[in-house]
């Protein structure tokens, strides 16, 4: 098994310890950054369903409007 022949430097450590926090840092920062944006809508790479909701537009119509339609229809024929 491979073991290292010198102890490595205080110095060293700080080092590569600080590029670890800095990585973690700036992700932080990003995702941040990231939910500010949505939460303000003004992102343009996600899009979030509370802000872009839309009617559903379908070939069918509403129940009401579909028996009102049909009222009509019976009132014209004279079934009613």
């Amino acid at each position: 098994m491979a073991v290292p022949k010198k102890r490595t430097s205080i110095s060293k450590k700080n080092i590569r310890k600080n590029f670890w926090k800095k990585k973690g840092y700036w992700t932080a920062l990003k995702a941040f950054s990231l939910g500010q944006s949505i939460l303000t809508g003004k992102s343009k790479s996600f899009i979030d369903k509370k802000v872009q909701l839309k009617k559903k537009v379908g070939f069918g119509l509403n129940k009401k409007v579909q028996l009102k339609k049909k009222v009509q229809l019976n009132k014209k024929v004279g079934l009613e």
